[in-house]
């Protein structure tokens, strides 16, 4: 007779989870994993998904202004939230429906239900009032949006999670943020022709991304006339007799709004999950600490994705899954590899980056090269649109090897893809130069900057 219920028991249902329990049982492992809410987790269902579905509804605003200069009369377009909001909900319940179902066919248990930990092999579920045991736990619990209970009046605001299901479309919104939620909302928002102000309290929205590609999608924001403000928070919302918002700001300027939306960061879902009772370590921000392995501080006790706060990413999540297999199943002890992450920003122009940010190579080698180009895109030529495009390469001066590529601009995101292969195989900016270009295209510029914008050596240009 086995000693536990279950070789491994899975708490979470979103993307690393389900990837976990549904190898683990190919593999002939006992595998439950329980999800409280929808399985899919914050990328298919309040993530990811469902926002780039949002995205490419708000750009058809531009493209019917695009299509005139292209000799086509569009006529009179009218936008109806509602068929939107009933269309993503469709596709999201078909995606919960295949996530429950390749686990299934895994052989894994699949349970909708709370789980908690009881000890370093055991957990309760809460509705069953069920009490199973397992040889190891895995906690994929992700993490949910920073409300803010700080901020008098945090009560009235609406979060990322909230905005994926307005009953009506606000004619006016504030967002306070500047990351990539905050920005990619916020665009959504204008093109589907709601009077937008983004509100961020650094000095440039999205940190942490080149500053090249900040400043100019910053500029490309303002001239289609979204509202920035940077160096400026939020001290108070109030409800007015109306309905309506008052967003009072540090500055004291105070913003007359439908909705006022927060994404400041996410928080992990570690509350009331019993992690002390299991002996499971906590950061000061809540998140599971782990090792390079993805163990906790209880030995059989793993966590992956959102809920550790590595890197908050959903191929990330699912990376970490098949390492775990590996470490625990193959007799192959692998830790996640997160040098050169590719990611996006689907924010109108879109940002598509991997590597290392010329302010980060500076930091860390003696001497660089930047290879910049900024060039209006050919499919503006004939539009009349002002937007700029972005490509730029940062690379090592001794080796030549391409550290980081960085673009802004229509299908950046899919570019970003492509050049993590480069990037991650260590190409240096010599085979980049003997790469033949595909013409006319935008991408085209990655391969035929040949000289140097310029060069810093010490942290200097040169």
């Amino acid at each position: 007779m086995a000693a536990y219920d279950y070789d491994l028991f899975v708490i979470g249902g979103g993307s690393g989870g389900v990837r976990a329990a549904r190898v683990a049982a190919s593999l002939g492992k006992r595998v439950a994993i329980a999800e409280e809410y929808r399985y899919g987790g914050t990328c298919v269902i309040r993530g990811c998904v469902p926002k780039k579905l949002f995205v490419y509804a708000s750009q058809f605003s531009e493209a019917f202004e695009d299509a005139e200069g292209y000799g086509w009369s569009v006529g009179e377009t009218r936008f109806d939230w509602s068929k939107l909001m009933a269309a993503k909900d469709k596709e999201i319940e078909r995606l919960e429906g295949i996530y429950q179902t390749n686990a299934l066919k895994a052989g894994a248990e699949v349970i909708t239900d709370r789980a908690v930990l009881e000890g370093p092999h055991a957990v309760r579920l809460i509705g069953a009032d069920r009490h199973v045991t397992a040889e190891t736990i895995l906690i994929a619990t992700g993490g949910r949006p920073n409300r803010h209970p700080a901020m008098p009046g945090a009560e009235h605001c609406i979060t990322s999670e909230e905005a994926f299901h307005l009953k009506e479309l606000p004619k006016r919104i504030a967002v306070l943020g500047g990351g990539y939620i905050a920005v990619e909302f916020a665009n959504i928002f204008h093109g589907l022709g709601v009077d937008t102000t983004l509100v961020y309290r650094g000095k440039e929205i999205l940190q942490g991304f080149d500053d090249d590609l900040r400043h100019e999608l910053h500029e490309a924001m303002d001239r289609k006339g979204l509202q920035v403000h940077c160096c400026d928070t939020f001290e108070r919302v109030d409800m007015r007799g109306d309905g309506t918002l008052a967003a009072t700001m540090k500055s004291g300027e105070v913003l007359i709004v439908d909705q006022v939306m927060l994404a400041i960061g996410r928080n992990a879902n570690t509350e009331n999950l019993g992690c002390e009772t299991a002996g499971v370590e906590l950061d000061e921000r809540g998140a599971v600490k782990v090792d390079e392995y993805s163990r906790t501080s209880a030995e059989n006790i793993y966590a992956i994705g959102d809920v550790t706060h590595r890197v908050q990413l959903t191929p990330v999540a699912i990376h970490e899954a098949m390492c775990l297999i590996d470490t625990l199943y193959r007799g192959k002890p692998t830790s996640p590899d997160y040098d050169s992450i590719a990611t996006a920003v689907f924010s109108q122009p879109e940002l598509g980056v991997v590597g290392l940010t010329e302010q980060e190579a500076c930091r860390r080698f003696a001497e660089i090269e930047i290879f910049k180009a900024t060039f209006r895109p050919m499919k503006n030529t004939l539009t009349g649109r002002e937007g700029r495009m972005i490509m730029k390469l940062v690379v090592d001066a001794a080796t030549r090897r391409v550290l980081g590529a960085h673009v802004l601009g229509h299908d950046a995101g899919e570019l970003a893809q492509i050049l993590a292969i480069a990037v991650k195989a260590g190409l240096t900016k010599d085979q980049f130069d003997a790469t033949m270009a595909v013409h006319p295209t935008a991408a085209e510029e990655l391969v035929t900057m040949y000289q140097p914008s310029y060069r810093v050596k010490n942290g200097e240009r040169v």
